[in-house]
């Protein structure tokens, strides 16, 4: 399948998956008024082209977490992605290390960790919901370590479930297993059926070994998110500091006071991110909260973003407004939903060919220029 853009990419998702599968990356709290100001509030911010600039070799590479890093580029931690196709977690991690960009296994991921790392050896992070079990949490930390984890990614703006209403309608997160009426709705899509049959049971497999938690990745799902542990505070935070000798991301921030919370306690990076708007409906858009974040804290930790990228021109815009990097969530599972390993990396090389024609067109090389100039390149539209 070829892609021009994101939105074959999206198209392609929505053709293969169940709809029950397909709204649920589709889908954010309530409203999804958020979700809708990720993408919209990028276009209040234009460019400011120039010509005639020799823009003959420019650099797409970036510095972050103490590496150089080829491209701006993260795939963010998405739970459940082998519900959009088998062994979705390997396929998009082997597409993000041919492009030299690390790949992040969410806690609710269905392939194990140690099964990920033998399938690829490109740079891997984890991402951790700190559930009321903390001893499951220190067993998942070990086990982080032990395949050599590059960062430790807590995730902070989930410990209240929220509601996600197309959710509601299809029954994810209320079904623990597949009903007569499920299984009629999921042989509508007969490809997929076959990949999920040849694929196995889809569980988390990451929790094989705790049966409290559910068999299946349905009854994982609607138990897990009550299990999310709502008492957590900022001293938590600094306990993991301390338990954790590798790099520490925060993800989840959403104004300066919090991003001065995480320099204080000598967190590695933070993402400024509001989970895609599927948390806090109503809540700021990431890109409008991120020059505030960065201002607080841009010397001091490494910034990361999070939330509507959907093109490469939305990268350069990000990095502009002072930006390391970006995690890329929802858009990458559009395009593994799509079409597996090819699909990523279709995704990742559009991205990468968006971000080359914005940086030449507005007469900047590299993008530790871009940032240099970044109010002579980039205004708020009139």
């Amino acid at each position: 399948m070829i892609f021009a853009n994101w939105e074959d990419a999206r198209e392609g998702a929505r053709r293969r998956l169940p709809k029950i599968f397909f709204d649920f990356i589709d889908g954010a709290a309530f409203s999804e008024s958020t979700a809708r100001a990720n993408l919209e509030d990028f276009e209040k911010w234009v460019f400011e082209q120039r010509v005639l600039v020799d823009v003959a070799d420019r650099q797409l590479s970036t510095h972050y977490l103490g590496a150089d890093r080829p491209l701006p580029m993260i795939l963010g931690p998405v739970g459940f992605a082998g519900f959009f196709a088998p062994n979705a977690e390997i396929k998009a991690a082997r597409a993000a290390h041919a492009a030299g960009i690390p790949f992040c296994l969410s806690n609710f991921g269905i392939v194990a960790m140690e099964k990920l790392r033998d399938a690829t050896q490109g740079p891997l992070w984890f991402q951790l919901y700190v559930l009321k079990d903390r001893e499951l949490s220190d067993k998942l930390l070990k086990r982080a370590e032990a395949i050599q984890a590059e960062a430790l990614v807590i995730t902070v703006d989930s410990q209240v479930k929220s509601v996600r209403e197309k959710d509601t309608r299809n029954g994810f997160r209320t079904l623990t297993k597949v009903t007569p009426g499920l299984a009629m709705r999921l042989m509508r899509k007969p490809r997929w059926v076959a990949g999920a049959l040849t694929a196995g049971p889809i569980r988390i497999n990451n929790l094989a070994e705790y049966p409290q938690y559910g068999s299946s990745a349905l009854e994982q799902a609607v138990k897990l998110g009550h299990l999310i542990d709502a008492s957590m505070t900022w001293r938590d935070i600094a306990a993991f500091r301390d338990r954790w000798k590798g790099k520490l991301i925060i993800k989840g921030i959403l104004n300066a006071q919090d991003a001065a919370e995480c320099a204080k306690i000598g967190v590695d990076a933070l993402v400024v991110s509001n989970h895609g708007g599927r948390q806090l409906d109503g809540a700021r858009s990431s890109i409008s909260v991120l020059p505030e974040v960065v201002s607080e804290v841009g010397d001091k930790l490494d910034v990361l973003f999070d939330g509507g990228i959907r093109r490469g021109g939305h990268i350069v815009k990000a990095l502009a407004l002072g930006a390391k990097g970006v995690l890329l969530g929802r858009s990458y599972a559009y395009a593994v939903a799509a079409d597996g390993e090819r699909g990523v990396s279709q995704l990742l090389e559009l991205m990468r060919v968006e971000m080359d024609v914005a940086l030449g067109h507005i007469g900047v090389s590299n993008f530790q220029e871009l940032y240099e100039r970044r109010d002579r390149v980039l205004r708020l539209r009139d």
